[in-house]
């Protein structure tokens, strides 16, 4: 896995229906809590998690999308946005490990968790992934120059697409992949063709656009 990946955290209602739906699409477990409420997902680049929105401590709603990383060594990640200009980076502990935080562009709080070895409280798995599938956040209200530097800084293996920059910061859970689009909508069922590839509706009630 490369040092950095991109991870969108999805605040969901319902953690098993939302991994499920991924799962359709190619994704695969890889860590989840014992006392559920928790599961990393891997794609063939990037991943997505999934947190129970009622037992968020940071006030993550229903269906919120939030745009974070995991890394190996987030000490040396710290040194390298500092010397980017993101000078607030701090490393702390939380009860599942240590965490790096930094204000991105737009104003945005961006949380990087540490790749742990003490895995003590969670399942793991053995993820297979599709390795067609790739997480292709979709920003929309922002500065787009400024996330580039950002996610360069990061060193992040990640492809991030730009909406409308008029708008109020939000992340949508987009994926994109190199399966044939007919292939997938048998798979799933009800999608929308667009020019962009597929429209879909997830768990929570939120638009995921497959990039063909």
């Amino acid at each position: 896995m490369n040092d950095v990946v991109i991870r969108p955290l999805r605040f969901t209602t319902d953690v098993d229906a939302m991994r499920a739906f991924l799962e359709a699409l190619g994704l695969r477990s890889r860590i989840e809590s014992e006392r559920g409420g928790w599961v990393d997902m891997l794609t063939g680049r990037g991943m997505v998690a999934l947190h129970d929105a009622a037992s968020s401590s940071t006030g993550g709603q229903p269906g919120q999308t939030n745009l974070s990383f995991e890394a190996d060594k987030i000490d040396e990640l710290k040194g390298r946005l500092e010397e980017a200009g993101f000078l607030d980076a701090t490393v702390f502990d939380e009860a599942y490990g240590r965490v790096l935080s930094v204000t991105g562009p737009d104003g945005v709080v961006i949380w990087v968790d540490e790749r742990s070895e003490d895995l003590y409280g969670y399942k793991v798995h053995d993820a297979n992934p599709d390795e067609r599938w790739t997480v292709t956040p979709h920003l929309t209200g922002a500065d787009e120059a400024g996330w580039g530097r950002f996610l360069d800084a990061v060193g992040a293996d990640a492809s991030v697409r730009f909406g409308p920059a008029d708008a109020e910061f939000a992340v949508r859970l987009d994926l994109t992949t190199t399966e044939d689009l007919d292939d997938v909508v048998r798979r799933i069922g009800t999608a929308t063709r667009t020019d962009e590839g597929l429209e879909i509706t997830d768990p929570d009630g939120q638009l995921v656009v497959i990039h063909g």
